[in-house]
C-alpha cells in the first residue's frame, strides 16, 4: 500500500447524502457530468462507469492526473427510503410538524444560540415556517372572501325577492351560512393542495420535513436510521480490510453528522486496522449544529468529541460563506462545546465560493440557494486547494493533500451550544 507515503492508486470512497429523498442515480449523473467539466478546465483525465451493488448505490471511476492513474470505487450509502417514508405526510400532519418542531428549537433555546453564529441556515431553517404560514394565510383569507361572497349573494337574494321571514326562512339563512364554511374549507384545502404539488419549487414542505425529521427526539437518532448506521459502518469496516490506499468517507449535508457517528462507532470497535488504508473523513456543507446543539444529542456530542481526538484519521471540513444552507466556517466540535484538550480534528477550510466561480458564474447562482448547497460536488471554474474530484478520483490521500494546510482566519471555534452533555 501507499498510503504510508501519502500516494494513491486504490481508493474506496463512501458518499454519505444529506436528506434527500430522490435516487441516488443523481449522484452518479453529477459526478459524470462535473467531473468532466472539472477535468476539462483543470487538464486531467476522468471517466465513470456504472457498476452494481446489492448494497450500494456504486460507480468506478478512472482517473489520470499529474500523470498517475489512480481507479476509485464509489458508493452511495442509500437512505432516501427512510427520508421518502418521513416525508409521507399530510398536509395536516405537517402543520403539526411545524408547531412541534418549532416549539423544539425555541423552548430549548437552540434557536437563539444558532443565530448567534451563522444568520444564512437559521434563515433557511425559519423559511419552511414562513412559507407555510403564508399558504395557510392566504388560503384561508380567499377561502373567507369566497365563503363570505357566497354567503353575501344568498341572502341579497332572499331580500330582493321579498321571501318572508319565519322558521323557512331562519333555515334558510344557516343553510347559506354553512354553505359559506363548505365554500371556504374546500378552497382553503384546494389551494394547500396547489402549494403542496409546486413543492419541487418552493421547498416549504421538503425542508419542513428535514428539520422535524432531526428534531423529533431533540437530537437523538431516529431508530430506522441507527440501525441503517450500523449497516453503512459495516461496509466501510469492509473496506478497510481491502487492498485498497484510501477509504474516504464523504457527509454532505445532514450526512455529515450521520459520518461523524458511524465513524466514531468504527472507531471504538476497533475496526480500523493498524497498518491498513488511510482513513478519511470529509464533510461538507454541514449542519451539524442544528442536531448537536440539542438537548438529547448526547450521542452525536460524544462522537464528535471522539473523532476530534483521534489520530488514526484525517478530518477535513469544507464549506463556504456563499452557502446559506450550511453552517459555513463554523468548527462542528468547537461550537457544539465538546472540543476536548487534545482536538485535531476537523481542519476548517472554505471553499470560497466568490474566489474559485468566475463573476459570471457566481452571479448565475447566487440565488440558487439549494443549487449552491450542491456546488461543493460539482466543477469549480478556477479551483483553489478544494477540488471534489481531486479528492475522490486523484493520487494523494486527503491527507497529504491538506498536510501543512493552516485553517480558516474567518472560522468559528469558540463554545456557543447550551447543551453539552455526552453519552458515556
Amino acid at each position: 500500500m501507499n498510503a504510508q507515503a501519502g500516494q494513491v492508486r486504490k481508493r474506496r470512497v463512501f458518499h454519505i447524502p444529506g436528506y434527500d429523498p430522490f435516487h441516488p442515480r443523481r449522484y452518479r449523473e453529477l459526478y459524470r457530468t462535473e467531473g468532466a467539466a472539472q477535468a476539462k478546465i483543470s487538464g486531467y483525465e476522468i471517466g465513470v462507469k456504472a457498476e452494481t451493488s446489492e448494497t450500494s448505490f456504486r460507480w468506478t471511476v478512472g482517473a489520470r492526473i499529474a500523470g498517475q492513474p489512480v481507479m476509485s470505487q464509489i458508493d452511495v450509502l442509500v437512505w432516501s427510503d427512510i427520508v421518502r417514508d418521513s416525508m409521507a405526510q399530510s398536509i395536516p400532519a405537517t402543520y403539526l410538524q411545524l408547531v412541534q418542531t418549532a416549539w423544539t428549537y425555541i423552548s430549548t433555546g437552540t434557536l437563539r444560540r444558532l443565530m448567534w453564529m451563522r444568520k444564512g441556515p437559521v434563515i433557511a431553517a425559519l423559511y419552511p415556517a414562513v412559507m407555510l404560514l403564508s399558504q395557510l394565510a392566504l388560503a384561508i383569507g380567499i377561502g373567507s372572501w369566497l365563503g363570505g361572497f357566497v354567503e353575501s349573494v344568498g341572502q341579497g337574494g332572499l331580500a330582493s325577492i321579498g321571501f318572508p321571514e319565519g322558521a323557512v326562512f331562519t333555515g334558510i339563512i344557516w343553510g347559506l351560512w354553512a354553505l359559506g364554511w363548505l365554500v371556504m374549507a374546500v378552497v382553503v384545502v384546494a389551494i394547500l393542495r396547489w402549494f403542496k404539488a409546486r413543492d419541487n419549487r418552493l421547498f416549504a414542505y421538503y425542508l419542513m420535513h428535514d428539520y422535524a425529521y432531526s428534531a423529533q427526539l431533540r437530537g437523538q437518532t431516529p431508530p430506522a436510521l441507527a440501525a441503517r448506521m450500523k449497516e453503512f459502518q459495516t461496509l466501510i469496516a469492509a473496506a478497510l480490510a481491502e487492498d485498497v490506499d484510501e477509504v474516504l468517507v464523504v457527509g454532505h449535508s445532514s450526512g455529515a453528522h450521520l459520518a461523524v457517528s458511524i465513524l466514531a462507532d468504527l472507531l471504538r470497535s476497533g475496526r480500523v486496522p493498524k497498518g491498513g488504508p488511510a482513513l478519511a473523513f470529509l464533510s461538507l456543507g454541514q449542519v451539524v449544529p442544528m442536531v448537536s446543539f440539542l438537548p438529547r444529542a448526547r450521542e452525536l456530542r460524544r462522537d464528535l468529541a471522539v473523532l476530534s481526538a483521534s489520530d488514526k484519521l484525517t478530518w477535513v471540513d469544507v464549506s463556504a460563506p456563499g452557502d446559506g444552507c450550511c453552517f459555513a466556517l463554523c468548527d462542528p466540535v468547537a461550537v457544539s462545546g465538546v472540543a476536548p484538550d487534545n482536538k485535531r480534528w476537523p481542519l476548517v477550510i472554505s471553499a470560497a465560493f466568490t474566489q474559485s466561480l468566475t463573476p459570471a458564474r457566481w452571479k448565475a447562482l447566487r440565488w440558487r440557494f439549494f443549487r449552491l448547497h450542491f456546488q461543493y460536488l460539482c466543477a469549480f471554474d478556477r479551483p483553489k486547494d478544494y477540488d471534489y474530484f481531486q479528492i475522490t478520483a486523484g493520487p494523494m490521500t486527503l491527507g497529504a493533500r491538506y498536510a501543512g494546510r493552516k485553517p480558516s482566519g474567518s472560522r468559528i471555534d469558540v463554545p456557543v451550544s447550551k447543551y453539552t452533555a455526552q453519552a458515556s
